[in-house]
């Protein structure tokens, strides 16, 4: 019996076939005829374009969803989370089945060794770049960065025809997507070209070899989706493992012995540090069949309790109830209050976790790892023996579950294996390095400039490096970017850092030779926007800071500056050379002339003396400062007066 459940060896076509006469003689002697080729053993019929996949006897969908920073929330934020869990499961009826998939695969060197490459420019930094990208490599080495973790959720239905299935299934998706938005999830369903390039990557768990597929090219070639997904070969000899092309791999089911679940055995499983795929297989029972089987299991229990009892009797003797038998009717009657009294449902579910390595000593090695961790919370890892097929056929995210052993499970009991750890931050683009996730250690890569607030604040105590993260910054964007750096220094602590990297230092102080002046204006540089309406707007926020109280500027106070402006710029704007840039005495002077039928132009005037000709002078000249590109200083132009380096 243990050959008959053997499986030979099958490439994809174009390899040698078996031998005929073998399979002949197998099957005469009631022997499964063995499969020819690797793209038998994939479970699926067809893949559409829109996502849909037809299985044996229904049709399923996939959706990708985003992690949850569960292990980093407070006691209370994590009871709210499983408990949207909790009615996220409950949505299912029993005529969906679903398949909740946790991917942590190799990540292709190639593929992401653009992050932390970065491009040579010319300047005389290069060989700091080159130090950088050793150092990102280096970090992206440790802990589990070399590893990919994605979270599918699969879900399907039995029917005859697409045209019957589709309505139902865009419903369904529809109802998670608004669920996992409600959880603060992001989710985004696959469409077919999406849901092969995972198929590919699951039966290419090495990382090896690109995924190169069109719609187009199935028409014109006449081969089936299943050709581009499929490995050199699937290989089920031996009767706890299994090769996809050269990597070893192996599937186990996880039995449940601990009479309490923890959501921890799920998240160190995840965090093994080892490609591995949780695959949850769920199906939900009908509500009064479920309570029909809890009773029907009561009543069997108290059948034995009394057998039990009379055995006793007959035999003279007082006996205790066996403990299994005692725990069971307990464990049942929870249920079955569970059932009638909660808002649970009952769930016919399995756990599969399986693992791969490039050796099988390793693959050993990686399963006595994980079986310890199961251990660990009174569980048990059991490898699939003589069924390794059916297990990666269960374990891929197609929706279906080829593995009949089952255990049931109530709502909360199933929500306990949360697929949720915390979330990582590995952005594109030109993303910045800010350190090591506390968690997961890996990389933090973030661009900044994509989000939706790209400000940021760095807190600490004294001392414990806020400026040198601040300038571990600003040499990251120099290095890798070509966004100009603004710095305000009032301490004088940032310009060494600058003038090393070739910067320009302007210094600002009564007794500085620099002077910026506020009223610049440059018309050029605003795409057709209005420059007095531009220059009147920021003046009138200069002149908030200078006199405005908690309330801010008066209107009649605001209506003064703007006209003063207008007038003050009119000069300049019929022939816009520097020698008729207006600096603050010419608008000063205007507002003195408005101050001789205005109480509140002389207030202004007044409170604009100290800047022209007070100590604060300095601001009352032109700008004789040039940028590192040989023109004007444009940047400084919006930029609240303080003392900095730029």
């Amino acid at each position: 019996m243990a050959v008959a459940k053997k499986q030979v060896k099958r490439q994809t076509p174009g390899s040698n076939p078996p031998d005929k006469q073998t399979g002949f003689l197998k099957r005469m002697l009631g022997e499964t005829a063995p499969k020819e080729t690797a793209q038998q053993t994939i479970p699926y019929e067809q893949m559409f374009n829109d996502g849909i996949c037809r299985v044996s006897g229904g049709y399923t969908k996939t959706i990708l969803f985003d992690d949850l920073n569960y292990l980093l929330a407070s006691n209370e934020e994590q009871t709210a989370i499983f408990e949207e869990w909790c009615d996220f499961l409950n949505c299912f009826d029993s005529s969906i089945f679903v398949q909740i998939s946790i991917i942590v695969s190799l990540i292709n060197v190639d593929e992401a060794g653009h992050f932390m490459r970065i491009p040579d420019k010319a300047d005389a930094y290069n060989k700091v770049r080159k130090e950088f990208s050793d150092f990102l490599h280096e970090q992206f080495t440790k802990g589990s960065n070399g590893l990919r973790k994605l979270k599918y959720i699969t879900f399907g239905i039995n029917s005859e025809s697409l045209k019957i299935a589709k309505p139902r299934l865009m419903r369904i998706e529809s109802d998670l997507l608004m669920n996992f938005k409600k959880m603060g999830i992001k989710a985004i369903s696959l469409n077919g070209y999406e849901r092969l390039a995972l198929l590919h990557d699951c039966f290419h768990p090495d990382a090896s070899g690109r995924f190169c597929f069109s719609w187009e090219d199935v028409t014109r070639s006449g081969l089936s989706t299943k050709d581009y997904i499929a490995p050199s070969s699937f290989e089920f000899e031996e009767k706890d493992c299994f090769q996809i092309g050269k990597t070893w791999g192996a599937v186990s089911f996880l039995q449940l012995n601990a009479s309490e679940l923890s959501e921890q055995l799920i998240q160190d499983l995840i965090g093994i540090g080892h490609p591995v795929t949780i695959t949850i297989n769920l199906r939900s029972i009908d509500q009064s069949k479920a309570i029909k089987t809890v009773k029907r299991t009561l009543s069997d229990l108290a059948k034995m309790r009394i057998e039990e009892e009379q055995k006793a009797f007959r035999g003279g003797y007082f006996a205790a109830l066996p403990p299994d038998l005692k725990s069971s009717g307990e464990d049942a009657e929870l249920m079955l209050r569970d059932l009638q009294q909660r808002n649970e449902r009952m769930f016919m579910a399995n756990i599969l976790v399986m693992m791969t390595a490039h050796i099988r000593q390793k693959l050993d090695t990686y399963m006595f790892s994980a079986r310890n961790i199961a251990q660990t919370y009174n569980c048990d890892l059991k490898r699939l023996d003589y069924r390794q097929e059916q297990g990666l056929v269960s374990s891929v995210p197609i929706g279906v579950n080829d593995v009949d052993i089952l255990r049931g499970l109530t709502t909360s009991e199933t929500a306990v294996f949360l697929p949720f750890t915390t979330q990582e931050v590995f952005m594109d683009g030109d993303a910045l390095y800010y350190g090591l996730n506390a968690l997961s250690n890996n990389l933090i890569m973030a661009n900044r400039k994509t989000l939706k607030n790209p400000n940021g604040a760095i807190f600490g105590m004294p001392g414990a490096g806020k400026s040198f993260a601040a300038k571990q910054e600003m040499t990251n964007v120099f290095l890798t970017t070509d966004d100009d750096i603004i710095i305000t220094d009032p301490e004088a602590e940032y310009y060494p850092l600058v003038q090393r990297l070739g910067g320009q230092v302007i210094k600002l102080s009564t007794v500085s030779p620099h002077s910026i002046n506020p009223m610049d204006m440059q018309p050029e540089i605003l795409d057709g926007e209005d420059p007095i309406s531009f220059k009147s707007d920021f003046i009138l926020s200069l002149f908030a800071l200078i006199m405005g109280g908690k309330d801010g500027l008066k209107a009649q106070e605001k209506s003064i500056i703007d006209r003063c402006v207008q007038v003050v710029y009119r000069e300049y704007l019929e022939n816009p050379i520097p020698e008729k840039m207006p600096i603050l005495q010419d608008l000063y002077e205007l507002i003195l002339k408005q101050a001789e039928n205005d109480v509140y132009a002389k207030e202004i005037a007044t409170a604009m003396e100290i800047y022209v000709k007070g100590s604060l002078s300095q601001f009352n000249h032109r700008t004789n400062v040039l940028c590192c590109r040989g023109c004007k200083w444009k940047r400084l132009k919006n930029v609240a007066v303080a003392p900095f380096a730029a």
